[in-house]
């Protein structure tokens, strides 16, 4: 069987499962595990996000390069692939190529391929996903396999912080503009031992202002920008520092501002939220 992922969560999926020998074709983003290097990239993006700054992105992503056209697919280069299996999403227009693009794109080369569409928005949604993918793949007892241990992670962090004070957590996944974190990342908080503010489970977020995060007094402030590593974002973090009332909020004074990974363990859904769930717990209660 002949893979191509179209999603980074997704090719994180096809690792776990151990197809990643069948993967054929990936996208740009896609950089775990290291071995993902030497496969076929198929996409690319039309703008430039290492010279932009974070409002430049998300003008751009608003304006002329709104939704998928964000990305290029590489025709050319998916018919080479010869897949069996296209995995992709239809969820966040900013994150991938869409379903609907890639279906297009299948139907157009006449290549035979399934296209199995990922759209979860929840901790369950995501190890439903899976479950899915592993079905699609004839891995459906490692999927299960997978499943039950991830599952016994949440679980074991969950009971690691019964009982415990929870702290009032912000996360944002922008900077400018403000942009607090949905979908699984409530959940993460609170499987964490958190209580998550601006922002509830399964919801797809909108910008917040400052004054609503002021107002929120955070006892904890995560900042894990969408696509960006750590270093992205601390030579960005003058946009927060800057603002009125930073020095003030009881997360800033306490000194528990985090400067996370994002794309490894919160923006993506896919196996590895999990263990951002873990490293919140160690960031929320040691």
């Amino acid at each position: 069987m002949r893979i191509v992922s179209l999603l980074p969560a997704a090719t994180d999926f096809v690792a776990v499962l151990g197809r990643l020998p069948w993967l054929a074709g990936r996208t740009h983003e896609c950089d775990w595990p290291a071995e993902v290097a030497g496969v076929p990239v198929v996409t690319r993006s039309e703008i430039d996000h290492d010279r932009m700054t974070s409002r430049e992105i998300s003008a751009a992503v608003g304006g002329a390069h709104r939704g998928s056209s964000l990305y290029s697919l590489d025709l050319d280069r998916l018919a080479e692939a010869a897949a069996d299996v296209v995995l992709t999403q239809d969820l966040c227009e900013v994150c991938a190529i869409s379903y609907r693009r890639v279906s297009e794109a299948v139907r157009e080369l006449d290549a035979g391929s399934r296209v199995l569409s990922l759209e979860p928005r929840t901790l369950d949604d995501v190890l439903d996903c899976l479950r899915r993918v592993g079905e699609a793949l004839d891995a459906e007892h490692a999927a299960a396999v997978e499943e039950e241990k991830l599952r016994a992670r949440l679980d074991a962090v969950r009971a690691r912080v019964a009982g415990r004070p929870r702290p009032r957590v912000v996360a944002l996944e922008w900077l400018d503009p403000l942009w607090p974190a949905g979908h699984w990342v409530p959940e993460q908080i609170e499987a964490a031992g958190g209580l998550p503010l601006l922002a509830r489970a399964g919801e797809h977020t909108r910008p917040v202002t400052w004054e609503a995060v002021t107002a929120a007094r955070p006892d904890v402030l995560l900042l894990l920008p969408c696509g960006f590593p750590p270093e992205r974002t601390r030579a960005e973090l003058h946009l927060l520092t800057g603002l009125p009332g930073w020095a003030d909020l009881p997360a800033v004074r306490s000194g528990r501002v985090h400067l996370l990974d994002g794309p490894a363990y919160f923006n993506r859904p896919g196996p590895r939220v999990v263990r951002g769930t873990e490293i919140l717990a160690d960031l929320l209660h040691g």
